[in-house]
C-alpha cells in the first residue's frame, strides 16, 4: 500500500483528467492521497475532492508564496474551517526564501500564526520548507506542535535529526530520483526508513523519468518507492510498509485510508 503524503490534485493540470488520475492510482495501491491547500481560495477545492474520492484527504492552510494576497479574515476563515471540517492537517504552510519578490516579514507572521492555530486544535503541520529551514526549525522550537512532515525536504542531515527528534516525518519525491541529486541520494540512504515518508508533489517535482517539464502524478508514487528502495538496498515490499505506516503514524486522521484499495473503489 502506498500514501501520497503531499498532491495538489486541485490543481489545473488536472483538469482534463482528475477523476481517471484518481481511479487508477488507487488501482495501482495507491490508498490514500493527502491534499494540502495553499490559499483560502482553494480551501472548498480540497474540501470537495476529498468528498468525492474517498482515498483522498485534506489539509488547510496559507502557502508561503500566497501570503502577498491574504487577509487576516483568511486567518479567521482557517480557523473556523478546522472548528466546523475535518482536515487531517494545517498545511501548506512555512517559509520560502528560494523566490525573493515574496514578503518575508508576512511569511513569518502568517507561519507563525498558522502554527498556532495547528497548536491549538492539536493538528500536525504539512511544511513549505524551501531554502529556509534554519527559520522554520525556529518557529517550531517557539511554538509547538504535536508533528507533521517537512515536505521536499532538501536540507541536511543535522537539520534533520532537528525535525526527526521534533516528531515530524520527512518528505521525499520525485527530486530524490534524479541521479544528479547527489545530496538528496544521499540523504534518502543515511536516514532512517522510520524518518521517511513518500510524496509526488503532482503536479510538480516530475521525477527524472518525465523529465524536468513533465506533469507529474500521484501514478509515479510505485516508481518513487523503488527508487527509495534501491538507494537502500531493501525490499520494495518493506518502503511500501514502513512509508504508509510512517504516514498513519504522524497524520493520525488517516488511519482509515489502510483500508484494502477494493473497499475504496
Amino acid at each position: 500500500m502506498l500514501i501520497d503524503t503531499h498532491c495538489h490534485l486541485d490543481a489545473e493540470e488536472f483538469d482534463a483528467d482528475r477523476e481517471l488520475i484518481a481511479k487508477v492510482a488507487l488501482q495501482q495501491g495507491v490508498v490514500g492521497i493527502v491534499i494540502p491547500a495553499v490559499a483560502r481560495s482553494n480551501f472548498d477545492a480540497v474540501i470537495a475532492l476529498s468528498n468525492q474520492y474517498k482515498h483522498c484527504v485534506y489539509a488547510l492552510g496559507i502557502h508561503p508564496m500566497y501570503v502577498d494576497n491574504a487577509t487576516e479574515a483568511d486567518l479567521a476563515t482557517l480557523q473556523t474551517y478546522v472548528q466546523t471540517h475535518q482536515p487531517v492537517a494545517i498545511g501548506e504552510i512555512g517559509l520560502d526564501y528560494f523566490v525573493s519578490k515574496h514578503n518575508i516579514q508576512l511569511q513569518h507572521h502568517y507561519f507563525s500564526e498558522q502554527l498556532n492555530i495547528a497548536k491549538q486544535h492539536q493538528l500536525p503541520v504539512i511544511l513549505h520548507v524551501r531554502h529556509a529551514i534554519d527559520d522554520v526549525l525556529k518557529h517550531l522550537r517557539r511554538t509547538s506542535v504535536v508533528g507533521g512532515i517537512a515536505h521536499a525536504f532538501n536540507g541536511s542531515f543535522q537539520q534533520a535529526e532537528q525535525f526527526i527528534a521534533m516528531g515530524f516525518k520527512l518528505g521525499f519525491g520525485g527530486a530524490m530520483t534524479y541521479r544528479r541529486a547527489l545530496h538528496i541520494r544521499a540523504l534518502a540512504k543515511q536516514l532512517p526508513l522510520d524518518a521517511i515518508v513518500l510524496e509526488t508533489d503532482a503536479p510538480d517535482i516530475p521525477p527524472e523519468w518525465l523529465g524536468r517539464h513533465g506533469r507529474n502524478t500521484p501514478l509515479e508514487l510505485s516508481k518513487i518507492a523503488q527508487v527509495l528502495a534501491d538507494l537502500k538496498q531493501v525490499n520494495v515490499s518493506q518502503v511500501l510498509d514502513i512509508t504508509s505506516a510512517n504516514a498513519r503514524h504522524i497524520l493520525p486522521k488517516i488511519s482509515h485510508l489502510y483500508t484494502p484499495a477494493k473497499a475504496l473503489l
